[in-house]
This record gives C-alpha cells, structure tokens and sequence, in this order.
C-alpha cells in the first residue's frame, strides 16, 4: 500500500496517519513501519530523536537556497525510482506541501526559479505512476472554522499557516490534489468526524484501490480471526 495524505495544516493528515497505522495493524496484520511527515518546516521530529531547541533555530538561520537544496534531496529520497517494490509507504504532504507552502512561506521553490516545485513536483510524480501505479492520493479537509478552532485549541509550537490564509491554503491543496498525474484518488473531511469515522470511511473508499498483496494479507487476516 502506497498512501499520500495532503491538505492544510490542522486538517489532521497526522492524526489520521497515527489511526490508519493502527488500521493497517489490525486489518491487514502490517504496519508502515515509518510515517514519513518531513515537509511542514521545521520538521521537529525527523526519524529518530526530536530535534532540540538550539538544533531547530540553526535550522531557521538556514538561507532559503540551503534550505530548498535540502528539502529537494528529501523530495527524492522519498520517491520511489526502480520497479519491483511492495514496501508499504505512507507520506504526508511530500511535494504537495512543498508546492503549496515552499514559495509562500520558505523563500523558494516558485515558477521560473532554481527548484521550481512545479517542475519538480511532475518529475516526481512520473516516477511514482511508473513505479508505484498502486499509490493513492488522499486529500484530508476540514471546513475554515473548524481549521481555525483547531489552531486555537491546540497550536502547533511551530506553525506554517497563519489565521487568515487558511481559506486559501485550502483552496491550494484542492488546486493541486485536481492537477495531480496520480490516478487514484479520493477526499476525506474530518469537519464533523471522530477519527474512529474518519478511519471507517477511508477503509470504504481505499476497497477499490487494494493491490492483491493487500488482498491476500486481508483475506489471511479474516482467514485467521474466523
């Protein structure tokens, strides 16, 4: 299973990545192993330990060319380049984010400039439809208001969104969650869902695009609890 969930920030890719971790554990009897959540900057939890306070503002003080150079190599590391592969793989934002935030928040990354995301963001998406054509696209929503309550409640120690973009990062990532090369694809909204919901309605519409290992590990797992 090749998962990539997008959307604006407090729409809840992360919690929802957390519950379909479990999901998979429970359903399949496989987990993804890592979440890979690395392009909402500063990425403060990298695998591995949480970056300190001292390490994050270094990183702050990066120029947005080290920065974009940086973020391009963790682009295509994370993006599949030979065939053959059924590695689980669950990302959050990937290029997406880079496209939508890169050259409205980090300083680079925009049309015409050295790592226009644009261009990039295509490139990668060839690879994946040629190595990976089981990957699907999942666009996470939430209603402003609700975006907005979430930020209140419980904000992030370091925000990317500020309160009066949030209708149009929203409007961005439906932009280019249409324009993606990416074939499957489908929208959860989390607006008025528990994530027990959310996780219910992503096991309906994720049926049609299961790969027949996810078949077989599903068909063994109900085998196994009859």
């Amino acid at each position: 299973m090749y998962l990539i969930l997008i959307g604006c920030e407090y729409a809840g890719t992360t919690t929802l990545a957390d519950a379909l971790n479990d999901w998979s554990k429970t359903t399949l009897g496989t987990d993804f192993k890592l979440i890979h959540d690395h392009y909402k900057l500063p990425d403060t939890k990298p695998h591995g330990f949480e970056l300190t306070a001292d390490e994050i503002e270094a990183f702050h003080r990066l120029s947005p060319r080290l920065t974009e150079a940086v973020q391009r190599h963790n682009l295509y590391y994370h993006t599949p380049w030979q065939s053959g592969s059924e590695e689980n793989f669950l990302g959050i934002g990937l290029y997406f984010d880079e496209l939508v935030f890169a050259p409205r928040y980090y300083g680079y990354g925009g049309e015409g400039e050295p790592g226009d995301r644009r261009l990039i963001s295509r490139i990668l998406e060839q690879r994946i439809s040629r190595f990976r054509p089981d990957a699907v696209l999942i666009l996470v929503q939430a209603a402003p208001d609700v975006i907005r309550k979430r930020m209140a409640d419980d904000p992030h120690p370091y925000p990317v969104v500020p309160d009066a973009d949030v209708e149009h990062i929203i409007q961005r990532f439906e932009e280019e969650y249409e324009n993606s090369l990416i074939g499957h694809k489908f929208k959860l909204d989390t607006s008025n869902a528990t994530v027990e919901e959310t996780v219910a309605e992503f096991a309906d519409k994720i049926q049609p695009y299961l790969t027949q290992s996810d078949l077989l590990r599903l068909a063994l797992r109900q085998g196994s609890s009859s």
